[in-house]
């Protein structure tokens, strides 16, 4: 591998000349072995040559990634090689998410908290060598906290995409994308308790989210959650674009737990 900075070719917000079709793949947290399963049951032939994967698809289709790649799972190393592989090759496309962008700002040296979570993460992607390392950080570096696609028809975003929040960037933009919006309080199970932005969500963009783990696929309001949390024991799913019709693979185990997670009632559209 080169010493030279990485470079994605799609890192602008808009892309309106990729049509898709699109595979928009949810929170994996270093589920690899369930993100292999996913890709193929999609109809991906992947592969991996001389160390690098890669993958195509006989209809032409586009993998995507609402972020959150690490922590939590066992394989986040495995996980981020395979996005930067096929994210370097224009074969798929990732946001950031939370767990992401504090990697980048840790490999930054800022001066972050490190969660057990996070520092398996780092532990992994050291064994990896400097090069890796440095790959790591500038593909992370690069990606753009949403996509508008399709001529602006589909959104991709971490956490929350409200319409006044469309091309937006700067900090109140960043925070919302990667953690939605809270109310500044907790809920019964101790975790940030968040609003639901796409009650209020009236833009004509099918946006594609994940953050928030669901049991199943939540759609409100030309939205759709993608989290389905496999690295708590549920499914790993993707939606596909223009479609939306999802495919979800089971999880091997649960890798990490979240208190309340498996009792929690879906949401659905009244």
């Amino acid at each position: 591998m080169s010493d030279q900075k990485l470079l994605l070719p799609h890192t602008a917000i808009h892309q309106p000349d990729l049509h898709g079709p699109f595979d928009v793949v949810g929170d994996v947290h270093g589920c690899f072995d369930e993100l292999k399963e996913l890709i193929r049951k999609l109809g991906y032939d992947l592969s991996r040559t001389e160390g690098r994967y890669s993958v195509t698809h006989p209809e032409g289709r586009t993998l995507a990634f609402v972020g959150d790649l690490i922590d939590r799972g066992p394989k986040n190393a495995h996980c981020l090689a395979l996005a930067i592989d096929l994210c370097e090759a224009g074969t798929a496309l990732c946001v950031p998410g939370n767990h992401d962008d504090k990697l980048r700002r840790a490999l930054e040296g800022r001066n972050v908290e490190i969660s057990e979570a996070l520092a398996q993460t780092i532990e992994q992607v050291e064994a990896r060598g400097k090069k890796f390392r440095k790959r790591v950080q500038s593909f992370l570096s690069q990606l753009p906290y949403h996509y508008l696609l399709d001529e602006g028809r589909l959104g991709l975003v971490h956490a929350a995409l409200p319409h006044t929040m469309r091309g937006k960037r700067g900090k109140k933009a960043r925070a919302i994308m990667l953690f939605g919006e809270t109310t500044g309080g907790v809920d019964p199970q101790g975790y940030p308790e968040r609003l639901d932005w796409t009650r209020d969500y009236q833009g004509s963009t099918y946006v594609v989210y994940g953050h928030t783990p669901v049991l199943l696929p939540y759609e409100n309001n030309n939205t759709v959650n993608v989290d389905t949390g496999c690295v708590f024991g549920n499914q790993l799913t993707a939606v596909r674009y223009p479609e939306r019709r999802f495919v979800a693979v089971d999880a091997k185990r649960a890798y990490s737990t979240r208190k309340g997670f498996l009792n929690r009632e879906v949401r659905r559209n009244a």
